[in-house]
């Protein structure tokens, strides 16, 4: 996997593709409400405030390298620990790296400080999405649906990875459904934020089961929880699960969270 470095200072881990992303496909994320080009814009961003990024594509080298059987949370841990490389490092990670960052943090004293985006570390909804990457497994490989795709509606959308892209994420959520987060969290001591957009809870149709995905909702329901073991939570207004990841409101909250860092 090619690891990029930018910057000097504090190491910052971001697990993401620093791409920029050509069209037709960079219209096509902001249709959805995200930013193509977030690896990019976080990563020169931080180094211009003064640390030094490790930044590599992880969800893109398990795209191209699947793990069917084998992608358990000791397995995501250990990646992202190689990625690091010898250097005590702060963490930032969205979604589901989010939820593999918390995994990291409890495997290993040499990090710094975490951030969580987009994936509450308390009342995560782990069954929920163990739900929603069964149903994707089931329609892997299954012929595209021949609706238009409308920003927005996930059932208008076709499930384009491989039986074996989806079936590792289906491991990696099972391995999740023993994990007693408190416990996890009681762990932690470095220093620890959790955000998420206040309207982040994905609604999935029917051919998705129906499952709803409340991250805004549970991460709210868990603040005072949170805050009392150490935790700054911030929600953000009138913000999905795709406009959370935005350069624009991450970028001044990790400058913020990681400068006691400097």
């Amino acid at each position: 996997m090619d690891v990029e470095v930018f910057g000097a200072g504090p190491t910052v881990l971001l697990p993401m593709s620093t791409a920029v992303t050509p069209e037709p496909q960079a219209s096509q994320m902001r249709a959805w409400g995200a930013e193509p080009d977030t690896g990019h814009l976080l990563a020169t961003g931080l180094a211009s405030a003064g640390f030094r990024v490790v930044a590599a594509d992880y969800e893109g080298h398990r795209a191209r390298h699947p793990a069917p059987g084998t992608l358990t949370t000791d397995a995501v841990a250990a990646d992202l620990l190689a990625l690091a490389g010898s250097d005590d490092f702060a963490y930032y990670g969205y979604s589901w790296l989010a939820l593999a960052g918390l995994q990291l943090a409890i495997r290993t004293d040499r990090m710094t400080a975490l951030v969580m985006g987009g994936y509450p570390p308390l009342g995560g909804p782990y069954a929920e999405m163990l739900a929603v990457t069964r149903a994707a497994h089931r329609m892997a490989g299954s012929p595209p649906p021949e609706q238009e795709v409308t920003p927005g509606d996930w059932d208008s959308v076709g499930v384009t990875a491989s039986p074996e892209q989806t079936a590792q994420y289906v491991t990696l959520y099972e391995s999740l459904m023993s994990f007693d987060e408190r416990a996890a969290l009681e762990k932690l001591h470095i220093p620890r934020t959790a955000f998420a957009g206040a309207d982040d809870n994905i609604q999935y149709g029917p051919k998705w089961g129906d499952i709803r995905v409340p991250i805004a909702d549970r991460l709210a329901a868990n603040s005072a929880s949170l805050k009392a073991l150490g935790w700054d939570v911030v929600l953000i207004p009138d913000v999905d699960h795709m406009a959370g990841m935005r350069p624009g409101i991450v970028l001044p909250l990790l400058r913020e969270k990681f400068f006691t860092l400097r």
